[in-house]
């Protein structure tokens, strides 16, 4: 079974979340619908900006703790490099057939 390991956001450039997931469209819905407690929910970081498909769960485990260690900036030129405008991804993988 694959992963994802995913970034939310609030705003562009604001607080964000990395996570790690089976089922990203579920997580994130979770998320958005504040369903979670913790970080995500009480800094209203909801906005999808960033994914990664992954072979398996642990592949997807690990990138999420290499990303974490990463510097702040580094993560906003990630996210920037394919999402440059921190638009909020939710609709592309809600008809994306996962």
């Amino acid at each position: 079974m694959g992963g994802y390991v995913y970034i939310i956001a609030n705003r562009r450039r604001g607080a964000t979340y990395i996570g790690v997931t089976s089922d990203i469209v579920a997580r994130i819905y979770q998320h958005r619908e504040k369903q979670t407690k913790g970080h995500a929910s009480r800094y209203n970081i909801s906005r999808l900006v960033f994914y990664e498909v992954h072979a398996t769960m642990p592949l997807a485990i690990q990138r999420k703790k290499n990303l974490k260690r990463w510097r702040r900036a580094w993560k906003f030129d990630l996210i920037e490099n394919v999402n440059p405008h921190w638009d909020d991804l939710w609709e592309e993988i809600v008809k994306s057939p996962f």
